[in-house]
């Protein structure tokens, strides 16, 4: 029995929730009114999945969000306490399980992807923008390993940082290196790479190596750990380590022998080899007899074809390296990237190779099981092409899928490219380490993404979107009241992607009602991202963006959720949500 002061505060309850909750709760309460702890138990088990559910947890979870008192004495819970519960971060679509570090840290580096950036000091666009030291806060706010550092002859033996040959502002280096020492370790505890492009004279890079080992003292990494002579030494062995990337000379074994000597104004030399045509980043063609040779990966083929061809071949330059910053690279020694065959035959564990957007985007279509191949045993990263002056990105999903571990984005520039890097990189805790699945790691795998799977373990994928939450209001109405669309995408491999589109609801965001079921099949789930945005929709002026959540398929639980959303910058637009029921099969 029920006394008249809790009829009241239940009656005003009822005025007050959201209908749809109101519906669950009447499907598992037995007076409509309140739920026994029996019917809690119930609910989560056959409608959250809660597998190991008992008593005590559905105890907690009356203890924890239940207002009333009396209610609560009696074990029981009100529909005010029910709501609470449902609009709470344990109803979230995101699972706890991935906000911790959950997986195996103990793989060698190659075996994950690394959240990474690309020139980081930048803040907007690449050619007359301001190069800022909150471009390296930030991304390591976020959880970024892998940071870029373009190194130029500054004035008084003092390196600067900026976008050479531009009027993109410069910092001074040792004020970049101070930051990224402050706050490497604020969001993970995982290593961080410093990509240095270093276009400085021998002496200024002996400068740079003092500023590294001075500032960053016992977090740079500047030896060969013991047990990882011949081998990527794992996340976990390099906890709280700076790495650094640049070219370096000779071995590892010779870095070790001149380990405490006296190296100012030791330089060494040596030859790099490129390509007199460079790689037109512009160009996304492939011609045929470029296909050709790429197919083939015969390197005298390919010189042959240039020379029929009247096309230049490779040239020589001789590269200057002070042996101080030569010797502060261990484990990421920058290689450039000739062919897979060339790799094959002649890179080394601790070398990393740098491709740019259009070559990795031609090699991924034609040749993807050997790109897969090379990146199960060398670290890549693939940049943004050189025309992207405005800092835009290109899609990283497609070179997740053949297994690049730094897949570097422009940072700055918010859009879809960064809601599935943001998305990508929640799972593990947030680490910004990510282990690859085992089909991008097993060397026996014949897994090639542009291939429709032949072993896979597909997922039968169901949504049913329920309501939106005060959705953000429209900037392009007088009323602020938004015609509400909900976009559902699926990005993976490209048998997988796939979108689906409510129908409109006319000027309501605040609590605006669906009840629409959709049905992904997704056959690599492991690789599979889903992206829910809210949109005002606009046949005019093209549709207003109001919100979106991204997260790994994999980190989703099943039953009630209730999704969050998040600004074009990132930012969370709470208490804007999704109400939706999530169901799976596998």
């Amino acid at each position: 029995m029920t006394t008249p002061k809790e009829e009241r505060l239940l009656s005003k309850e009822k005025r007050n929730s959201r209908e749809e909750v109101t519906e669950i709760f009447n499907t598992y309460s037995e007076n409509r009114k309140i739920l026994l702890e029996k019917n809690l138990v119930q609910f989560l088990t056959q409608e959250q999945y809660s597998v190991e559910m008992t008593k005590t947890i559905a105890s907690e979870i009356i203890e924890k969000y239940e207002p009333i008192e009396e209610v609560k004495q009696a074990h029981q819970m009100s529909l005010e306490g029910f709501t609470r519960y449902m609009d709470s971060s344990e109803c979230l679509l995101f699972d706890n399980k991935c906000e911790r570090t959950y997986q195996n840290m103990n793989h060698p580096l190659n075996d994950y992807f690394i959240s990474s950036s690309h020139n980081t000091y930048l803040i907007s666009d690449q050619l007359v923008g301001p190069s800022d030291i909150w471009g390296y806060v930030s991304a390591l706010v976020k959880g970024c390993r892998c940071l870029e550092i373009d190194c130029w002859d500054g004035s008084q033996n003092e390196p600067v940082v900026y976008h050479g040959y531009t009027l993109t502002s410069k910092l001074l280096f040792k004020t970049v290196i101070q930051a990224i020492r402050k706050y490497a370790f604020i969001t993970s505890d995982y290593p961080v790479v410093l990509s240095l492009e270093n276009h400085c004279s021998p002496s200024q890079q002996e400068v740079i190596a003092h500023n590294l080992q001075s500032i960053l003292g016992e977090t740079l990494l500047s030896d060969v750990l013991d047990e990882f002579l011949d081998k990527l030494p794992s996340p976990e062995a390099l906890k709280f380590k700076i790495l650094v990337r640049n070219k370096k000379i000779g071995t590892l074994k010779e870095t070790r022998e001149r380990k405490g000597t006296d190296k100012h104004g030791q330089i060494e030399e040596y030859e790099e080899v490129e390509e007199t045509d460079q790689e037109d980043e512009d160009d996304d063609e492939v011609k045929e007899s470029e296909t050709e040779d790429i197919l083939k990966d015969n390197q005298e083929k390919e010189m042959e074809s240039k020379r029929v061809a009247g096309l230049p071949l490779f040239k020589k330059k001789r590269v200057k390296v002070a042996v101080a910053l030569s010797d502060l690279v261990i484990y990421t020694k920058a290689e450039k990237f000739r062919s897979f065959q060339h790799s094959r035959l002649h890179q080394q564990f601790n070398e990393s190779n740098s491709i740019g957007e259009s070559k990795a985007r031609k090699l991924s279509k034609l040749q993807a099981q050997e790109f897969i191949l090379h990146t199960r045993k060398f670290i890549t990263r693939i940049y943004p092409k050189a025309t992207r002056t405005d800092s835009s990105n290109f899609n990283p999903q497609e070179f997740w899928n053949i297994g690049c571990q730094m897949v570097a984005l422009n940072f700055q520039t918010p859009g879809l490219p960064m809601d599935l890097q943001t998305g990508k990189f929640l799972d593990n805790g947030g680490s910004g380490y990510v282990l690859k699945p085992d089909f991008l790691r097993d060397n026996k795998s014949k897994f090639n993404p542009n291939k429709a799977p032949i072993d896979s373990n597909p997922i039968t994928l169901t949504i049913r979107l329920i309501s939106g939450i005060q959705l953000p209001p429209s900037h392009h109405s007088s009323s602020n009241k938004a015609d509400v669309i909900v976009i559902i995408e699926l990005f993976g491999v490209p048998n997988d992607q796939a979108k689906h589109q409510t129908r409109v609801i006319k000027k309501n965001a605040f609590s605006p009602r669906w009840n629409e079921t959709f049905t992904f099949i997704i056959q690599v789930p492991e690789l599979a991202l889903i992206r829910f945005v809210v949109e005002n929709q606009s046949l005019i002026a093209g549709n207003e963006f109001l919100g979106q959540y991204t997260l790994p398929v994999l980190c989703m639980n099943k039953g009630y959720r209730r999704v969050p959303l998040f600004s074009k910058m990132g930012e969370s637009l709470e208490p804007a949500s999704l109400f939706l029921y999530v169901w799976y099969v596998r």
